[in-house]
Formats: C-alpha cells, sequence, structure tokens
C-alpha cells in the first residue's frame, strides 16, 4: 500500500505539466513553485517508481518509453479526479435538507409560490423554510440560504441580487375616512404611523418636502410589529399608516383594501432584494446552488 504521507496526485499534475509546458521553469510559474522544487519533486517520482520518465537537457524535456506511457495514463488519471471533485462538489443530483430563511413578504409572495416547482425539479431536497424579519445568523442557525431586503452589512456572507423593491405610504379607506388624507408630508405627523419593533437600517420615513428636499418622518404609533405582514394586516384593519415594499400590497391597493398616500412626494427609493450564502470557500452543495439558480431566474422582485 501507498505511503500516506506521499501526494501521489500532486507529484503526477507536476510532472505532466512539466511535459505539457516543455520544462521546470513553465510548469514553476504555472503552479506558483520555484524550477528548483519541481525538479526535485519530478526526481522523486522518479526514484518512487523505479524508472526514468524524462531524460533532460538544458533547453527541452524529452519523455522517454516509460514516461510517455506515465504521461497518457497520467492526464487520464488528473482528467477523472477533477471529474470526481466537481462531482462531489456540484453533486450529480442534488439532494438533502435545505433550510431557507427569508423575511416573512418574500416568503409569502414570492418564496412559498415558487417552491411547489422547485421541489417538483429536485424530488431529492426537503426544504426547511423558516419565515422571520429578524436578521438571522447563517452559520449559527445551520441555514444555508438567506433571502432578505435591505442594505447588506458588511459580513462572510455572499450575495446574489434578486431585483429591487419599491416602497409606499399605504393606509386604509376606512382609517382615512376617519382620520383624513395627508396631502403633504407634514401632515403625517397627525397620523398614526406604525412601524417595526427592532432596530433596522433606517427606522423614519424618506419623503421629498413640497420644495423637492429629502427628509425623513420618524415612526410614531400605537403598535410595533415584528414582521412586514403582520403591518400589512393591521394597515388594512384600518389602525394606521404603514410604509411597505410596493409589491406586498399590490393586490390589496388593486382590490381597494388600501390607498396609496403621498406618491408626488416618494423619492423613488428602493430596497435591494439578495440571496444571501455562505460561500467564500469556493465550493458549495448541489442542493444549494441548486436553489440559488432557481431563485435568480425566477424570483424577479419589481
Amino acid at each position: 500500500m501507498a505511503r500516506l504521507d506521499v501526494n501521489r496526485s500532486g507529484e503526477l499534475e507536476v510532472f505532466v505539466r512539466s511535459v505539457e509546458l516543455g520544462g521546470f521553469s513553465a510548469a514553476a510559474r504555472a503552479l506558483g513553485m520555484t524550477p528548483s522544487a519541481v525538479s526535485k519533486l519530478v526526481a522523486r517520482l522518479e526514484a518512487r517508481l523505479g524508472a526514468r520518465l524524462l531524460n533532460r537537457s538544458t533547453r527541452n524535456l524529452q519523455l522517454t518509453p516509460e514516461g510517455c506511457v506515465f504521461y497518457e495514463r497520467g492526464v487520464r488519471v488528473l482528467a477523472e479526479l477533477d471529474e470526481t471533485e466537481r462531482g462531489a462538489a456540484l453533486g450529480a443530483t442534488p439532494r438533502g435538507r435545505l433550510r431557507v430563511h427569508a423575511n416573512v413578504p418574500l416568503g409569502r409572495h414570492y418564496l412559498l409560490p415558487l417552491a411547489p416547482a422547485f421541489l417538483d425539479a429536485h424530488p431529492d431536497i426537503t426544504l426547511d423554510i423558516v419565515l422571520t424579519d429578524q436578521v438571522v445568523d447563517l452559520l449559527e442557525q445551520r441555514t444555508d440560504v438567506a433571502i432578505r431586503s435591505g442594505p447588506l452589512k458588511d459580513s462572510q456572507l455572499v450575495a446574489r441580487k434578486l431585483g429591487d423593491a419599491g416602497m409606499v405610504i399605504v393606509g386604509a379607506p376606512a382609517y382615512l375616512a376617519r382620520h383624513g388624507t395627508p396631502g403633504t408630508p407634514a401632515d403625517l405627523h397627525a397620523h398614526n404611523r406604525l412601524g417595526f419593533g427592532f432596530a433596522r437600517a433606517a427606522n423614519g420615513w424618506p419623503l421629498l418636502d413640497e420644495d423637492g428636499r429629502s427628509i425623513d418622518v420618524p415612526v410614531e404609533g400605537n403598535a410595533l410589529v415584528s414582521d412586514g405582514e403582520t403591518l400589512r394586516q393591521l394597515a388594512v384593519a384600518g389602525v394606521g399608516l404603514a410604509r411597505l415594499a410596493s409589491f406586498q400590497v399590490r393586490d390589496d391597493v388593486a382590490a381597494g383594501r388600501l390607498v396609496v398616500l403621498l406618491d408626488a412626494f416618494n423619492p423613488g427609493d428602493t430596497e435591494p432584494v439578495n440571496v444571501l450564502y455562505l460561500g467564500q470557500g469556493g465550493h458549495l452543495p448541489a442542493r444549494v446552488r441548486a436553489l440559488l439558480d432557481f431563485l435568480v431566474q425566477r424570483m424577479q422582485i419589481d
């Protein structure tokens, strides 16, 4: 049995690259080694095999008959090794449990409607979906993928963008009938402005004033919630006004359950939506790659 401290695949790659590139110096440059290290490694390989593989000269390398056979078989071995590694990294068939965190609006309006098609395409994957507007630590929560809106913080996560979500201020007709319809941003101070019970990158409502200058209206209301879907439901129930993603209230506005307010003062700001994953190491499990590719293709945020 071969000794475990012998890197046979490494020796083989150095030998093959030396032959293909025509010399130890060229192979050393390609492999990030010194010519001396390449020469010593090939010599060690020949000593271990008990056969001369190369005839050296000052100008080039020439394969011996034994070297020709070893080179041809070595090329095939390295190709098979590459294919084996790709198969392990990418997986011929994506399978296993895949944990996905998404904020509640994105989960309800995009992820859940797309889940049946993804599962049909990948029957060996089990989706473990967690909907929460809280930002979770993917490593700590053993989460494969997270779908988040808003600016990204510096982290070890890799992001693939899914789109940008426009924001609107909305209120229910019943609430407006009781409290009046705000005509300018200044009128908002007389209204119940619903918000979130956790810290966000921007807790106020960005708007333009009547002179076109950017302002920030603080959120001050009698209800704070943990997720955007609950905020939408309170707005529909007439509890107060809310600022939500346009995709989240599109159906409510079309059905007359909510009315878009102060659209002329909307600065047109958007919240980026990204799918995030731990991928700094390079290779991804097949199940993770399958979901990432699926979401980028199918989950177009507008």
